[in-house]
């Protein structure tokens, strides 16, 4: 199902970089009492989980997953925000860092990418066995959005999950990347490009990179923009052929007809990281598919209410829709 958002942009903030930036910028949060783990992987690897608090398996309460977007963290302020929501409503929230994302490198040459979905199954069917009467829920943001869309689209009527929430997926990758090299998107991904060459010249000084990779530590710092990033680095290193091979293989867009477990996908017309091409008709989505298309609300800022006293929009919704399908469960 398609429809409009009920989203109303706060006061003097009804612009797309405004609403991008101001949570950043501006949303002050106070700490929560949180519970790190590392899960360790089978190829050696781990990923870093900050968890809302340590979860008793007595309380039965809903399990929330949180998937970043790219060059996010626990530092993020939608990651802050939704955590502290969640434990605000009784139920347990975990951020999953992609690898490389917490403060700790990871160990091997990869990283992650908007298609690798492999450790947030993971993560997901360990947490299944580990508290099987939970009912289990995911949200993502931005790159994490489109992880997981896809990762629904893989499971379909397999999912473990019993709802999840997607906010401003980059649902084609290859539009959302030639969108970036334009106009002030620019500025978006020169903060982001900066990040992602530091923490590649960062692997290059760690270990042994392979040499199959097109990239080298001098030619790191020439890299622009995420074409030159995924063809140089992300394809190679995940065995893509090249950055289109990547972008056409990875797009969730072509998992949203086969997601059978109730999603809500967010999406907004004036997300500066996209155009409105990326968004899909009703034919491109299943029923199992809540498609809500805002008018304002720009890169994952849906920021409502005023600019002094700022309402952020995305928590309510997202356990709102949860909590409908907790509720229903349950009957």
């Amino acid at each position: 199902m398609k429809q409009k958002s009920q989203f109303k942009p706060a006061t003097f903030l009804a612009h797309q970089h405004l609403q991008t930036l101001f949570p950043s910028l501006r949303r002050k949060l106070p700490n929560i009492f949180t519970h790190k783990e590392r899960l360790e992987l089978d190829d050696g690897d781990f990923l870093d989980l900050l968890w809302s608090h340590p979860y008793e398996p007595s309380s039965n309460k809903p399990i929330v997953f949180l998937f970043h977007g790219l060059t996010g963290s626990y530092r993020s302020s939608y990651i802050q925000g939704m955590l502290r929501a969640i434990e605000f409503k009784g139920w347990c929230g975990v951020l999953m860092h992609f690898r490389g994302c917490s403060d700790t490198p990871n160990r091997l040459p990869r990283a992650y990418h908007s298609g690798e979905t492999g450790d947030a199954k993971h993560l997901i069917q360990t947490m299944h066995k580990r508290f099987p009467e939970a009912r289990l829920f995911a949200s993502g943001y931005s790159l994490g959005g489109n992880m997981l869309l896809k990762l629904q689209g893989e499971w379909g009527q397999d999912s473990l999950l019993s709802g999840a929430s997607s906010t401003c997926a980059p649902l084609n990758l290859a539009t959302c990347a030639d969108v970036m090299t334009q106009g002030f998107s620019r500025f978006y991904q020169w903060i982001i490009m900066r990040d992602l060459r530091k923490a590649l010249h960062e692997k290059y000084l760690l270990m042994t990179m392979p040499k199959s990779l097109a990239c080298d530590a001098q030619k790191i710092k020439t890299l622009k923009t995420f074409w030159d990033y995924d063809d140089c680095y992300t394809a190679p290193i995940h065995g893509f052929k090249d950055a289109d091979d990547y972008y056409t293989k990875c797009s969730s867009d072509q998992y949203l007809k086969a997601i059978a477990t109730p999603t809500l996908v967010i999406q907004a017309l004036d997300d500066p990281f996209m155009n409105a091409s990326v968004i899909p008709g009703e034919e491109g989505i299943s029923d199992s598919v809540t498609l809500e298309v805002s008018e304002y609300g720009g890169h994952v800022g849906f920021v409502s209410g005023s600019f002094f006293r700022p309402k952020y929009w995305l928590e309510a919704r997202i356990l709102g829709f949860f909590d409908g399908i907790y509720n229903d469960l349950d009957c």
